[in-house]
Protein backbone atom coordinates (compact mmCIF):
# COMPACT_ATOMS: atom_id res chain seq x y z
CA UNK A 1 0.00 0.00 0.00
CA UNK A 2 1.58 3.34 -1.01
CA UNK A 3 2.88 5.62 1.73
CA UNK A 4 0.60 8.43 0.59
CA UNK A 5 -2.48 6.32 1.29
CA UNK A 6 -3.46 7.23 4.83
CA UNK A 7 -5.28 4.33 6.42
CA UNK A 8 -7.54 6.38 8.65
CA UNK A 9 -8.57 8.71 5.83
CA UNK A 10 -9.08 5.82 3.41
CA UNK A 11 -11.46 3.89 5.66
CA UNK A 12 -13.34 6.88 7.11
CA UNK A 13 -16.29 6.88 4.63
CA UNK A 14 -17.11 3.29 5.58
CA UNK A 15 -16.83 3.54 9.37
CA UNK A 16 -20.07 3.87 11.32
CA UNK A 17 -19.33 4.80 14.93
CA UNK A 18 -22.69 6.36 15.74
CA UNK A 19 -25.73 4.46 14.53
CA UNK A 20 -28.44 7.07 14.86
CA UNK A 21 -29.92 7.81 11.45
CA UNK A 22 -27.99 5.03 9.70
CA UNK A 23 -29.59 3.87 6.45
CA UNK A 24 -28.22 0.90 4.56
CA UNK A 25 -29.50 2.27 1.26
CA UNK A 26 -26.98 5.10 1.58
CA UNK A 27 -24.14 2.59 1.18
CA UNK A 28 -23.44 1.30 -2.34
CA UNK A 29 -22.26 -2.36 -2.43
CA UNK A 30 -20.39 -1.54 -5.65
CA UNK A 31 -18.47 1.45 -4.29
CA UNK A 32 -14.70 1.32 -4.87
CA UNK A 33 -13.72 4.66 -3.33
CA UNK A 34 -13.19 6.50 -6.60
CA UNK A 35 -10.86 3.86 -7.95
CA UNK A 36 -11.39 2.24 -11.34
CA UNK A 37 -11.58 -1.38 -12.40
CA UNK A 38 -8.19 -1.03 -14.08
CA UNK A 39 -6.75 -0.14 -10.66
CA UNK A 40 -7.38 -3.71 -9.49
CA UNK A 41 -3.78 -4.92 -10.09
CA UNK A 42 -2.44 -1.94 -8.17
CA UNK A 43 -4.93 -2.52 -5.38
CA UNK A 44 -3.74 -6.12 -5.17
CA UNK A 45 -0.21 -4.81 -4.56
CA UNK A 46 -1.55 -2.46 -1.88
CA UNK A 47 -3.27 -5.42 -0.26
CA UNK A 48 -0.01 -7.39 -0.21
CA UNK A 49 1.82 -4.44 1.33
CA UNK A 50 -0.97 -4.03 3.87
CA UNK A 51 -0.64 -7.70 4.85
CA UNK A 52 3.11 -7.15 5.38
CA UNK A 53 2.36 -4.20 7.68
CA UNK A 54 -0.27 -6.22 9.49
CA UNK A 55 2.23 -9.02 10.08
CA UNK A 56 4.80 -6.60 11.52
CA UNK A 57 2.24 -4.98 13.81
CA UNK A 58 0.98 -8.35 14.97
CA UNK A 59 4.49 -9.23 16.14
CA UNK A 60 4.58 -6.08 18.28
CA UNK A 61 1.03 -6.71 19.56
CA UNK A 62 2.13 -10.15 20.75
CA UNK A 63 5.40 -8.93 22.25
CA UNK A 64 3.83 -6.01 24.10
CA UNK A 65 0.91 -8.06 25.41
CA UNK A 66 -1.24 -5.10 26.46
CA UNK A 67 -3.97 -5.15 23.82
CA UNK A 68 -6.14 -7.75 22.14
CA UNK A 69 -8.13 -7.33 18.93
CA UNK A 70 -11.51 -8.87 18.11
CA UNK A 71 -12.62 -8.79 14.46
CA UNK A 72 -16.25 -9.68 13.73
CA UNK A 73 -17.50 -10.52 10.23
CA UNK A 74 -21.19 -10.56 9.33
CA UNK A 75 -22.72 -10.82 5.88
CA UNK A 76 -25.31 -12.36 3.63
CA UNK A 77 -24.37 -15.66 1.99
CA UNK A 78 -21.70 -15.44 -0.75
CA UNK A 79 -20.55 -11.99 0.37
CA UNK A 80 -16.99 -13.26 0.70
CA UNK A 81 -16.31 -13.57 4.43
CA UNK A 82 -14.15 -16.69 4.12
CA UNK A 83 -12.09 -15.35 1.24
CA UNK A 84 -11.61 -11.98 2.90
CA UNK A 85 -10.39 -13.57 6.13
CA UNK A 86 -8.08 -15.87 4.17
CA UNK A 87 -6.47 -13.08 2.14
CA UNK A 88 -6.23 -10.46 4.86
CA UNK A 89 -4.71 -12.80 7.44
CA UNK A 90 -2.48 -14.69 4.98
CA UNK A 91 0.76 -13.24 6.31
CA UNK A 92 0.21 -13.29 10.05
CA UNK A 93 1.69 -15.70 12.56
CA UNK A 94 -0.91 -18.45 13.14
CA UNK A 95 0.11 -18.61 16.81
CA UNK A 96 -1.17 -15.08 17.28
CA UNK A 97 -4.55 -15.46 15.57
CA UNK A 98 -7.59 -17.64 16.29
CA UNK A 99 -10.52 -17.93 13.87
CA UNK A 100 -13.92 -19.06 15.11
CA UNK A 101 -16.78 -19.97 12.79
CA UNK A 102 -20.08 -19.89 14.62
CA UNK A 103 -22.61 -22.24 13.04
CA UNK A 104 -26.15 -23.03 14.20
CA UNK A 105 -26.09 -23.36 18.00
CA UNK A 106 -25.97 -26.79 19.61
CA UNK A 107 -28.43 -28.01 22.21
CA UNK A 108 -25.95 -27.17 24.96
CA UNK A 109 -25.43 -23.66 23.59
CA UNK A 110 -29.18 -23.11 23.33
CA UNK A 111 -29.51 -24.00 27.01
CA UNK A 112 -27.29 -21.03 27.91
CA UNK A 113 -27.65 -17.29 27.35
CA UNK A 114 -27.32 -16.08 23.76
CA UNK A 115 -23.76 -14.76 24.21
CA UNK A 116 -22.46 -17.68 26.26
CA UNK A 117 -20.75 -19.54 23.42
CA UNK A 118 -18.73 -16.46 22.45
CA UNK A 119 -17.28 -15.79 25.89
CA UNK A 120 -14.50 -18.38 25.74
CA UNK A 121 -13.36 -17.17 22.32
CA UNK A 122 -12.56 -13.56 23.24
CA UNK A 123 -8.86 -12.97 22.49
CA UNK A 124 -6.36 -12.63 25.31
CA UNK A 125 -4.08 -9.61 25.30
CA UNK A 126 -1.45 -9.97 22.62
CA UNK A 127 -3.62 -11.91 20.20
CA UNK A 128 -6.22 -11.42 17.46
CA UNK A 129 -9.50 -13.33 17.32
CA UNK A 130 -11.73 -13.46 14.25
CA UNK A 131 -15.41 -14.30 14.50
CA UNK A 132 -16.85 -15.62 11.23
CA UNK A 133 -20.43 -14.81 12.23
CA UNK A 134 -20.99 -14.13 15.90
CA UNK A 135 -23.47 -13.30 18.62
CA UNK A 136 -24.93 -10.83 16.12
CA UNK A 137 -26.75 -13.77 14.52
CA UNK A 138 -29.09 -13.42 17.49
CA UNK A 139 -30.39 -10.09 16.16
CA UNK A 140 -30.20 -11.14 12.51
CA UNK A 141 -31.28 -14.69 11.62
CA UNK A 142 -33.27 -15.01 14.85
CA UNK A 143 -35.01 -11.73 14.15
CA UNK A 144 -35.85 -12.80 10.60
CA UNK A 145 -36.96 -16.20 11.90
CA UNK A 146 -38.45 -15.50 15.35
CA UNK A 147 -39.60 -19.12 15.57
CA UNK A 148 -35.97 -19.92 16.45
CA UNK A 149 -36.62 -18.31 19.82
CA UNK A 150 -38.72 -21.34 20.74
CA UNK A 151 -35.56 -23.46 20.83
CA UNK A 152 -33.92 -21.06 23.29
CA UNK A 153 -36.50 -21.71 26.01
CA UNK A 154 -36.62 -18.06 27.02
CA UNK A 155 -39.38 -17.36 29.56
CA UNK A 156 -42.47 -16.06 27.79
CA UNK A 157 -42.51 -12.97 30.01
CA UNK A 158 -39.12 -11.95 28.57
CA UNK A 159 -40.09 -12.37 24.91
CA UNK A 160 -42.06 -9.16 24.53
CA UNK A 161 -41.59 -6.20 22.23
CA UNK A 162 -38.42 -5.12 24.02
CA UNK A 163 -36.48 -8.31 23.33
CA UNK A 164 -34.42 -6.88 20.47
CA UNK A 165 -33.82 -3.59 22.28
CA UNK A 166 -32.57 -5.55 25.28
CA UNK A 167 -30.25 -7.65 23.14
CA UNK A 168 -28.76 -4.55 21.54
CA UNK A 169 -28.16 -3.12 25.01
CA UNK A 170 -26.52 -6.33 26.20
CA UNK A 171 -24.23 -6.41 23.15
CA UNK A 172 -23.26 -2.75 23.59
CA UNK A 173 -22.51 -3.30 27.27
CA UNK A 174 -20.39 -6.35 26.49
CA UNK A 175 -18.37 -4.57 23.81
CA UNK A 176 -17.88 -1.56 26.09
CA UNK A 177 -16.59 -3.95 28.74
CA UNK A 178 -14.10 -5.42 26.25
CA UNK A 179 -12.86 -1.99 25.17
CA UNK A 180 -12.41 -0.89 28.78
CA UNK A 181 -10.23 -3.93 29.35
CA UNK A 182 -7.91 -3.49 26.38
CA UNK A 183 -9.72 -5.64 23.81
CA UNK A 184 -10.35 -3.49 20.75
CA UNK A 185 -13.37 -4.41 18.62
CA UNK A 186 -13.86 -3.86 14.90
CA UNK A 187 -16.99 -5.18 13.18
CA UNK A 188 -17.33 -5.72 9.43
CA UNK A 189 -20.58 -5.95 7.52
CA UNK A 190 -19.79 -7.16 3.99
CA UNK A 191 -22.49 -5.38 2.03
CA UNK A 192 -23.27 -7.38 -1.11
CA UNK A 193 -26.03 -6.53 -3.60
CA UNK A 194 -28.77 -9.00 -4.43
CA UNK A 195 -27.64 -8.99 -8.06
CA UNK A 196 -24.06 -9.89 -7.15
CA UNK A 197 -25.21 -12.61 -4.77
CA UNK A 198 -27.18 -14.20 -7.61
CA UNK A 199 -24.10 -14.05 -9.84
CA UNK A 200 -21.97 -15.83 -7.22
CA UNK A 201 -24.65 -18.45 -6.60
CA UNK A 202 -24.73 -19.15 -10.35
CA UNK A 203 -20.94 -19.52 -10.38
CA UNK A 204 -21.21 -22.12 -7.64
CA UNK A 205 -23.76 -24.03 -9.67
CA UNK A 206 -21.88 -23.84 -12.97
CA UNK A 207 -18.32 -24.47 -11.74
CA UNK A 208 -17.77 -28.07 -10.64
CA UNK A 209 -14.98 -26.98 -8.32
CA UNK A 210 -17.41 -24.65 -6.55
CA UNK A 211 -20.43 -26.96 -6.37
CA UNK A 212 -19.58 -27.88 -2.79
CA UNK A 213 -20.04 -24.24 -1.74
CA UNK A 214 -23.68 -24.16 -2.79
CA UNK A 215 -26.33 -24.91 -0.20
CA UNK A 216 -30.06 -25.13 -0.79
CA UNK A 217 -30.53 -23.28 2.48
CA UNK A 218 -28.68 -20.28 1.00
CA UNK A 219 -31.31 -20.11 -1.73
CA UNK A 220 -34.10 -20.37 0.83
CA UNK A 221 -32.65 -17.52 2.89
CA UNK A 222 -32.44 -15.36 -0.25
CA UNK A 223 -36.24 -15.26 -0.19
CA UNK A 224 -35.95 -13.21 3.00
CA UNK A 225 -33.58 -10.67 1.44
CA UNK A 226 -35.58 -7.58 2.40
CA UNK A 227 -36.10 -8.84 5.94
CA UNK A 228 -32.36 -9.37 6.34
CA UNK A 229 -31.55 -5.92 4.96
CA UNK A 230 -33.91 -4.44 7.53
CA UNK A 231 -32.34 -6.53 10.31
CA UNK A 232 -28.82 -5.47 9.30
CA UNK A 233 -29.83 -1.84 9.22
CA UNK A 234 -31.37 -2.04 12.70
CA UNK A 235 -28.34 -3.94 13.97
CA UNK A 236 -25.89 -1.27 12.81
CA UNK A 237 -28.16 1.56 13.88
CA UNK A 238 -28.35 0.18 17.42
CA UNK A 239 -24.84 -1.21 17.96
CA UNK A 240 -22.47 1.14 16.12
CA UNK A 241 -20.38 2.90 18.76
CA UNK A 242 -17.10 4.77 18.92
CA UNK A 243 -15.45 1.97 20.90
CA UNK A 244 -16.83 -0.80 18.66
CA UNK A 245 -17.59 0.66 15.21
CA UNK A 246 -19.10 -1.09 12.24
CA UNK A 247 -17.30 -0.92 8.92
CA UNK A 248 -19.80 -1.20 6.09
CA UNK A 249 -17.66 -2.88 3.43
CA UNK A 250 -18.80 -2.65 -0.22
CA UNK A 251 -18.58 -6.33 -1.15
CA UNK A 252 -19.50 -6.52 -4.84
CA UNK A 253 -15.81 -6.20 -5.78
CA UNK A 254 -13.70 -8.64 -3.77
CA UNK A 255 -10.43 -6.88 -4.49
CA UNK A 256 -11.72 -3.67 -2.95
CA UNK A 257 -13.43 -5.24 0.06
CA UNK A 258 -10.21 -7.09 0.98
CA UNK A 259 -8.19 -3.90 0.65
CA UNK A 260 -10.62 -2.01 2.88
CA UNK A 261 -10.58 -4.72 5.55
CA UNK A 262 -6.78 -4.92 5.74
CA UNK A 263 -6.58 -1.12 5.90
CA UNK A 264 -9.06 -1.13 8.79
CA UNK A 265 -7.16 -3.79 10.74
CA UNK A 266 -3.83 -2.01 10.24
CA UNK A 267 -5.45 1.27 11.30
CA UNK A 268 -6.85 -0.38 14.45
CA UNK A 269 -3.40 -1.71 15.37
CA UNK A 270 -1.79 1.67 14.69
CA UNK A 271 -4.29 3.30 17.07
CA UNK A 272 -2.86 1.18 19.92
CA UNK A 273 0.52 2.93 19.66
CA UNK A 274 2.26 -0.44 19.81
CA UNK A 275 5.91 -0.66 20.82
CA UNK A 276 8.27 -3.51 21.56
CA UNK A 277 8.83 -3.82 25.32
CA UNK A 278 11.86 -1.96 26.70
CA UNK A 279 14.20 -3.84 28.99
CA UNK A 280 15.26 -2.46 32.35
CA UNK A 281 18.85 -2.31 33.58
CA UNK A 282 18.68 -5.72 35.22
CA UNK A 283 17.40 -7.34 32.03
CA UNK A 284 20.14 -5.69 29.95
CA UNK A 285 22.72 -6.92 32.43
CA UNK A 286 21.33 -10.46 32.09
CA UNK A 287 21.66 -10.19 28.31
CA UNK A 288 25.33 -9.23 28.63
CA UNK A 289 25.95 -12.22 30.84
CA UNK A 290 24.20 -14.52 28.35
CA UNK A 291 26.24 -13.05 25.50
CA UNK A 292 29.50 -13.70 27.31
CA UNK A 293 28.46 -17.28 28.07
CA UNK A 294 27.70 -17.94 24.42
CA UNK A 295 30.96 -16.34 23.25
CA UNK A 296 32.92 -18.71 25.52
CA UNK A 297 31.47 -21.80 23.87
Amino acid sequence: MPKELKFHKFIKPYVVDAGEGFRLKDHDPGDIHGLKSQDKPEATKWLEQGVVQLSALQDILFAQGNWGLLLIFQAMDAAGKDGTIKHVMSGVNPQGVNVYSFKAPSAEELAHTFMWRSMGSIPPRGKIAIFNRSYYEEVLVVRVHPEFLDRQHIPESLRGKHLWRDRYEDINSFERYLARNGIAVRKFFLNISKKEQKKRFMERLEDADKNWKFSQSDLQERKFWDDYQDAYEKMIRNTATEHAPWIVVPADNKWFSRLLVVATVVDALHSMDLKFPKLDDAQYAALKVARKQLEKE
